[in-house]
Parts: structure tokens; C-alpha cells; sequence
């Protein structure tokens, strides 16, 4: 299956099982508020708020399952869209990346994330918060990555270019044995995906081979760790230490992320 076709299945393969991915180094109902208020629409800006304009921002107010289709879905889609989200073509379906896209809007907004888009998801849309930023006197462009809340969010002058849903290390050392340059090695490691401050660096087209697996379209930033896209992306750590995204998502992120931006690493997830 080409890797174009697998960007609708990518989040579909994520609740309940852990793929390694591999890098190249060691819900409930919601309930809305009885009185939402509808907010101004609008870009999200680094600043903590979101940059008033005059249009009034008014949701459907129609449950959505996985698997949904229709008017309130293309509505959904091209709403998180315009907040820097990437829930896929606004087709009116509501599949798996639609799906990670939802997740990482709900974290955002401190909803537990769920596939389905109720009340609450519905009150958010209409007034959403701006991610937490991380480093306050970062450049203006640069790259968080949110371990608590497995999200990266990607700033450009300053500005929210990019929200995204993602995997990192499990934090479960590992020992595993992988044919490479032609022999039979093991390798263990931690899993872990360090907090700190990085690069990005190196870079790979289409799927890279590493020792541990197969990396989609991999961004290096912390030696073998790498943002790279992978067919499952769940909602807790799984991968080796990379930090993996939904496919649709790796697909176009070389072609906006440069060399040598800064990546922020901060935050520790609890299970």
C-alpha cells in the first residue's frame, strides 16, 4: 500500500496496540457547557490568545462518531484546519486523520481526547485556546514538543503554523535483534525521548531504514532521534525515542520544517 493511501488509515491503527516505529537511535461522553459562548474566528497566535476578527464562530451541535460523514464533519475539518491543525481534505469524512487531528485539538483544550465530537469538542471549536507555550524567549521560529500532552506544535515568526498529535519514547528499555549491514546485531536502549533543547539536522526522503525499523520521511533533531511519520501514532508513548506523527502530517512537514530550526524537548508523560 502506498504511503499516500495509508495517510487516511494512519490514526485507525493506534488505539490499543504499540507498533514500534523504531528510530534510528538507542473515553467518555462530553458534556458542553449550558451557555457557550461563540468566539471571534481567527487565526492562533505564540502570544496565548487567539487574534480577534469579526466573523462569529457558530458549531454544529451534532454528535460525530468515527465513521461519520456530512456537512458538520466538512464544518469540523475546515475549523481545525484554520486553527493549524491538519485533519485531512475537507471531504466530509471523519476518518483516522481526521481523527489525530481531533486528539490533538482535545489536548490542547484540555478535553480527554476521544473520537467522539460532542458538546464540549463542539464549545472548544468555537472558543479555543492557544497551546501552552514552552519556551517564552524562544525564537520565533522554532518547534515545542510537548511531552505531558504529546503534541508538537511548530511556531513560524512567531505565529502557530502547525499543531500535531504524537507518539514518543515509551520510556520501556528494549533489547531487540535486527539484521543490519548484513549481519544479525541486538541493540537495547532506553526508549526515552530526552527533554532539552536541539536542532533539526539530517534529513531522509520516503521511507529510511534504520536498525530498529522503518522511518517515514524522518527530521533529525537529537542524533538518531527524528520526527518522522508512522502508521501508528496512539495516545501514549510507544516508539523507541523518535517522536512519530500522523503520516499526513510527515508528508508535508520536511517541505516546511528547515535545517537548523530549534526544538524544544520539555514536559514528561504520566501513565
Amino acid at each position: 500500500m502506498g504511503a499516500r493511501r495509508q495517510l487516511g488509515l494512519a490514526a485507525l491503527l493506534t488505539v490499543g496496540t504499540v507498533v514500534l516505529s523504531a528510530c534510528g537511535s538507542a473515553v467518555p461522553q462530553e458534556t458542553r457547557p449550558a451557555a457557550a459562548v461563540a468566539r471571534i474566528d481567527s487565526p492562533v497566535t505564540a502570544a496565548g490568545a487567539v487574534a480577534q476578527v469579526e466573523k462569529v464562530v457558530t458549531a454544529p451541535d451534532k454528535t460525530l462518531k468515527l465513521g461519520s460523514k456530512g456537512a458538520a464533519v466538512v464544518w469540523l475539518q475546515k475549523r481545525l484546519k484554520q486553527l493549524s491543525y491538519m485533519p485531512g481534505k475537507p471531504d466530509g469524512r471523519y476518518g483516522g486523520t481526521t481523527l489525530a487531528a481531533v486528539w490533538a485539538f482535545q489536548k490542547v483544550n484540555g478535553i480527554r481526547p476521544t473520537s467522539t465530537i460532542g458538546k464540549r469538542t463542539w464549545a472548544a471549536l468555537e472558543n479555543p485556546r492557544s497551546p501552552q507555550i514552552l519556551v517564552k524567549n524562544g525564537k520565533p521560529t522554532r518547534v515545542e514538543v510537548n511531552l505531558a500532552k504529546q503534541i508538537m506544535v511548530y511556531y513560524v515568526d512567531d505565529q502557530v503554523k502547525l499543531i500535531s498529535h504524537t507518539s514518543s519514547g515509551s520510556g520501556v528499555p528494549y533489547c531487540e535483534t535486527a539484521v543490519w549491514q548484513g549481519k544479525s546485531q541486538r541493540f537495547c536502549g532506553s526508549a526515552s525521548t530526552p527533554a532539552g533543547d536541539f536542532r533539526t539536522t539530517w534529513r531522509a526522503s520516503g521511507w529510511h531504514k534504520s536498525y530498529l525499523g522503518q522511518l517515514y520521511n524522518p527530521i533529525f533533531f537529537n542524533g538518531g532521534i527524528a520526527f518522522h511519520g508512522a502508521l501508528s501514532v496512539p495516545l501514549y508513548p510507544a516508539s523507541h525515542g523518535c517522536v512519530r506523527l500522523p503520516m499526513n502530517v510527515a508528508e508535508v512537514l520536511p517541505g516546511m520544517l528547515g535545517k537548523g530550526v530549534p526544538v524544544h524537548v520539555r514536559g514528561r508523560f504520566k501513565r
